[in-house]
C-alpha cells in the first residue's frame, strides 16, 4: 500500500528560518531506517506557503492567489512516500518519527486510490 506522509506546517516552519541541527540529524537517522527497511520511496521539505501559488478553478475562469496562505495547520511543510504493507505499519513508523518541528505538531497519514 501507497501512503503520502505529511507533515503539517507550524507558526516555525511558516517563519522559513533554518531547521534546528540536532532535529535535522534525527530526522536523517529515522529516513535511513525508512530506507533500510525498504519502505522509503520520496522525501523532502518544502518552503514555506509565502514562496507558493495557488489556482483558484470556477468553471473555464483561473485566478491565482500568491502566497502566503491562511490556516498554517492546514498547510505541509514536508512529506514523504512511503510503501507499507498497511495502515497500521505506517502509523507505527510515524510513532517513531522525530518531532519534526519545535514545538506540538502533526504529521497526516493518506492513502493512495488503487486502481485496478
Amino acid at each position: 500500500m501507497r501512503v503520502m506522509v505529511l507533515v503539517k506546517a507550524t507558526q516555525d516552519s511558516e517563519a522559513g528560518g533554518p531547521p534546528d541541527p540536532e532535529m535535522m540529524a534525527a530526522m536523517g537517522r529515522f529516513n535511513d531506517e525508512l530506507e533500510a527497511a525498504g519502505i522509503l520511496r520520496m522525501a523532502d521539505g518544502l518552503l514555506p506557503s509565502s514562496h507558493g501559488k495557488r489556482i483558484a478553478f470556477d468553471g473555464a475562469d483561473r485566478r491565482v492567489i500568491d502566497g502566503p496562505f491562511p490556516q498554517v495547520g492546514e498547510l505541509v511543510a514536508g512529506f514523504w512516500l512511503w510503501e507499507v504493507a498497511d495502515m497500521d505499519e505506517a502509523v507505527a513508523w510515524v510513532k517513531r518519527c522525530p518531532n519534526p518541528m519545535p514545538g506540538p505538531s502533526e504529521i497526516e497519514i493518506r492513502p493512495f486510490h488503487e486502481w485496478a
